[in-house]
């Protein structure tokens, strides 16, 4: 077996990809990735400016992309935009279910319509997109991948207040391990990463809070946070054939943090 047999088990030559919240920081850099090993990534996000820049960027380096707006709680409006993509496309390959939201509070300071929109878009909204892209991917009888986005803090208590987002994640976890036990029959794999803190918008009042940063820092045994390219780095993996017998797998991005 040659390098370059290998090589192309990583490769998404002639799959369609979708990413949602793929209008920055993990998302972005996910769809680069995905386009760059071949694939036509479908770029969805909240914000049309955020979703068109993606799309371009993607295809000024001679990738294929194109960009779709839609709010992942409006399970309407996303049904319009995966029933577009099979029209365009013939189908979808590869679902990052990457939209997230955070409202960092204390318990007892989080109002529940605080509390119910990070449910929304967090937990209810990944169903929604992961159940979709399994309809158009169980209609292919093809397979393919989905690849959510957790987070350490769906695996351990965590370093400061913040139930809603924690709790989510929990959800996501298990969420992958139930849909990727009912959906293996349709040879669709359910997978999810589970990045720790990442140097994203997504998390710039952190960045600027350095007595927080200086504790998740030391949290960390390889002694710092993440870049979104390295959580996208394991996406990639887990949406690609080289990852073909894993299923129901979270896999932490975490530097160690989980170790402990």
């Amino acid at each position: 077996m040659t390098s370059d047999s290998v090589l192309s088990r990583f490769g998404l030559t002639g799959q369609v990809a979708v990413v949602t919240g793929g209008g920055d920081g993990i998302g972005r850099a996910a769809a680069l990735h995905l386009a760059s090993a071949g694939a036509m990534v479908c770029v969805i996000d909240l914000q049309a400016e955020k979703a068109q820049s993606v799309a371009a960027e993607i295809i000024d380096r001679g990738g294929m992309a194109s960009a779709f707006v839609a709010d992942v709680t409006d399970e309407a409006g996303m049904k319009s935009v995966f029933d577009e993509i099979e029209t365009r496309f013939d189908g979808v390959d590869v679902l990052v279910n990457n939209a997230g939201l955070a409202i960092r509070s204390a318990a007892f300071d989080m109002t529940l319509d605080d509390w119910n929109r990070v449910l929304a878009v967090n937990l209810t909204g990944m169903f929604v997109a992961a159940r979709l892209a399994a309809g158009v991917m169980a209609t292919s009888q093809k397979g393919g991948a989905i690849v959510n986005t957790a987070s350490i803090m769906g695996l351990s208590g965590g370093l400061y207040p913040n139930a809603a987002y924690q709790t989510t994640k929990g959800g996501v976890v298990n969420m992958t391990r139930a849909l990727a036990l009912e959906w293996a029959s349709l040879k669709i794999r359910v997978n999810a990463v589970a990045p720790t803190f990442v140097r994203t918008a997504f998390i710039e009042p952190l960045l600027k809070d350095q007595e927080k940063m200086a504790t998740i820092v030391a949290a960390t045994p390889l002694g710092r946070i993440a870049e979104p390219e390295e959580v996208a780095d394991a996406i990639l993996f887990l949406s690609s054939p080289a990852a073909a017998m894993i299923t129901g797998t979270i896999l932490p991005v975490d530097g160690g943090y989980l170790a402990r």
